[in-house]
């Protein structure tokens, strides 16, 4: 690497410290989780006015930005071309959740840590990517390709925003997304949505609910029953008497979906509790033992869905699946649960329904709402080749790429990747807590670095013959 441009990158990064935190401090300040549509603010008020400072603050930085109809957004630098290099984040967040010590919209600075909604997933990164761009246009460098910082309003629940961008424009060259672990992820699983809908109506059951996203494993369940059974509390789940109803809060450890290791889903230990007490009617049980199966593991081993998948097919790219419940809930009377699953190549979202619907028989209707196929991007490309490189040039640490099971906005784009910022590697202390967590917290000082990363990234592509 250029020694001149080392040291300005290093002194960038380090005078731009206070601004970084200061932009995502006011960026975690709106609630950004999807909401009822309305004129101007397609993914509700929340994202639109995420994505409006996020526009603002690109432009304060110097930058010209363009607002697509309020889906999604960006920032540029080098001019306008069909031909420019990306990065894309996004703005909006998933629902705060239980389990926060303090506000989760108003960011909190603790030993060296940030604390709040979003730092991490992905308005910390976000802020990083403009002021990238900003140190490309201060420094004078000379740019082959236009460069963009795309700013997502719907990756959360839909990622809407990113279709309807590559609707109306060109694709990037070549695009990374800030939005994984480091050092570089070049493959993503599948991903697969869906539903399991009781066929019968609740019995003793008066409401229960659990989860605040499809995507991530509950932390907290509850349920409201009517039974002439006393249920007896236990280490997980608290039960008390309520105007004639039994009410039940379930506590769990959350996390994301894609990533159930270490967690325990509170609707499992809610269900299991009913199941085991006898406290559920004859017919209501039926569904509720199916619930149970899906959260006796992660891989959906119980329920019949594992995938078997072929080596050869496989290659060696992805891990195992994943099938968790996320969401349970009430609708017309019915319970349901919803289903997300991870999958490698050999199986499909079509088959994982198939199979848990043969588990369920006549106790419930089993839907497929969303099904992605999995991504791969060889690792040997000039593109990848020149991200691990800057990767190593800040860090020193010879890594290699790897898959995930999470779902970024690379899986969009014809020739794209997702590069950080996180090191579940590194040790955190432990106040931080994960994204889609309570306590969701990022490393100053890990920011400071992937902000050099992204900056010699961008230097190294622009050399490319793309």
């Amino acid at each position: 690497m250029n020694a001149n441009l080392r040291a300005q990158v290093e002194k960038f990064a380090e005078d731009s410290r206070e601004a970084i935190l200061r932009d995502i401090e006011r960026l975690v300040a709106i609630n950004s989780v999807e909401g009822e549509a309305r004129p101007g603010a397609p993914y509700g008020e929340g994202p639109a006015a995420a994505l409006k400072l996020g526009l603002e603050i690109a432009r304060e930085l110097g930058l010209e930005t363009v607002d697509c109809q309020g889906r999604i957004g960006y920032a540029q630098v080098g001019g306008d071309s069909d031909r420019y290099l990306a990065t894309i984040t996004h703005l909006d967040v998933v629902p705060a959740g239980p389990g926060w010590e303090g506000d989760p919209f108003r960011m909190r600075r603790r030993d060296g840590w940030i604390i709040g909604r979003g730092v991490m997933d992905d308005k910390g990164p976000s802020v990083l990517c403009l002021y990238a761009l900003k140190f490309l246009k201060d420094s004078g460098m000379a740019l082959k390709y236009p460069v963009r910082a795309l700013l997502g309003a719907n990756e959360e629940t839909g990622m809407g925003d990113v279709e309807y961008y590559l609707d109306n424009y060109p694709a990037p060259l070549f695009c990374f997304s800030p939005d994984a672990n480091f050092p570089l992820c070049n493959g993503e699983k599948g991903i697969y949505h869906g539903r399991m809908l009781a066929k019968v109506p609740l019995e003793n059951i008066v409401d229960i609910k659990g989860g605040v996203a499809a995507n991530a494993v509950p932390s907290l369940a509850e349920a409201w029953l009517r039974t002439e059974k006393t249920p007896v509390p236990t280490d997980s789940v608290e039960a008390e008497e309520r105007d004639g109803l039994w009410h039940l809060t379930a506590h769990g450890i959350g996390g994301h979906a894609s990533l159930p290791e270490g967690t325990q889903n509170a609707i499992g230990l809610l269900v299991n509790f009913i199941l085991d007490q006898g406290l559920a009617g004859e017919e209501e049980s039926r569904f509720l033992r199916l619930v149970a199966l899906l959260n006796k593991d992660s891989g959906g081993e119980a329920i019949g869905a594992a995938a078997t998948v072929d080596p050869e097919q496989n290659q060696g790219r992805f891990g195992p699946m994943t099938l968790v419940g996320g969401v349970i809930g009430v609708e017309d009377g019915r319970m349901f649960q919803t289903l997300d699953s991870r999958y490698p190549t050999g199986t499909s979202g079509e088959k994982i329904a198939a199979a848990v619907q043969a588990a369920a028989g006549d106790a419930a209707e089993v839907t497929v709402d969303h099904d992605a196929v999995p991504f791969y991007m060889e690792p040997d490309s000039p593109e990848v080749q020149a991200c691990l490189r800057a990767y190593r040039e800040f860090t020193g640490e010879e890594a290699e790429p790897y898959t995930i099971g999470g779902g970024t906005y690379a899986r969009h784009f014809p020739n794209a990747v997702s590069f950080g910022p996180e090191h579940p590697e590194r040790p955190m202390p432990a106040f931080a807590g994960p994204i889609h967590g309570a306590e969701e917290a990022a490393c100053q000082d890990w920011f400071m670095e992937a902000l050099k990363i992204y900056i010699l990234t961008l230097a190294e592509l622009e050399k490319l013959d793309l």
